[in-house]
């Protein structure tokens, strides 16, 4: 008999037109405790995702039928799921368009497996930090609320001036990491604390990319939000005001 206390297998979607890549990293992906769903192209993906979504996406940006950009946009109208898209070296301008479109982070072709192993660990972590309730806890003491905003960890829920902001995982943490000290600016590097593992590097521009995505979905719902303050050379802060 199998034990029953036993943790749920995270399960990954990995979508790439590369059968060698498919095979190779399902193969260590399983190794390290997955449980992998691998699909050809982004259509076949997306078929899969109307019937179950995974608990993370691992997605190439290059494939026929659908590619990763409109796979990522589809599946940002009925999901906020930890997507990581993997790209090849000359695929800078459709990297920055991923983040910005919200994509949690992006891993280079060739990759270390190693390393893609321990960025889905930790979008893992964070994801599930912010939607699994905390025991015990008081919902006084999780919900933050600044000004017009409000944001519950516990239920991975964001509003402005009441109204629904969906947000990535990524995008939720760097809201919450600013808004919990309004006034006080962080930086770039503090910022990537928050977003990633001390042991990961991700440059400048990922951050950038987040925030951007970040105040073009608080506009969206307000055209004349500016609580997020770029201090150029510095970082960001959050402003009540």
């Amino acid at each position: 008999m199998g034990r029953s206390d036993q943790p749920p297998r995270a399960r990954i979607a990995l979508v790439d037109d590369d059968r060698n890549i498919l095979k190779s990293l399902s193969i260590t992906l399983e190794a390290e405790g997955f449980e992998v769903e691998t699909y050809h192209d982004g259509q076949q993906a997306l078929d899969a995702f109307s019937r179950s979504l995974p608990d993370l996406a691992l997605l190439d940006i290059k494939m026929p039928r659908m590619d990763g950009i409109d796979l990522l946009q589809r599946l940002r109208g009925r999901s906020h799921i930890p997507v990581i898209f993997l790209t090849s070296k000359d695929d800078e301008i459709d990297e920055v368009l991923g983040l910005r479109l919200g994509a949690d982070d992006y891993v280079k072709k060739p990759f270390s497996q190693r390393l893609l192993i321990e960025r889905i660990r930790a979008l893992l972590r964070r994801y599930q930090g912010a939607v699994v309730p905390i025991q015990g806890a008081a919902e006084e003491e999780t919900v933050l609320e600044r000004g017009h905003l409000r944001m519950d960890p516990q239920r991975h829920a964001v509003t402005w001036k009441g109204l629904e902001v969906a947000l990535t995982v990524t995008e939720f943490q760097l809201l919450h990491a600013l808004a919990q000290r309004p006034g006080f600016v962080k930086s770039r590097e503090q910022l990537m604390d928050v977003a990633y593992d001390d042991q990961i590097y991700v440059d400048d521009r990922t951050i950038d990319s987040h925030v951007k995505r970040l105040r073009k979905k608080l506009r969206m719902i307000d055209p004349d939000f500016a609580a997020i303050e770029t201090l150029y050379g510095i970082g960001y802060r959050y402003n009540e005001k």
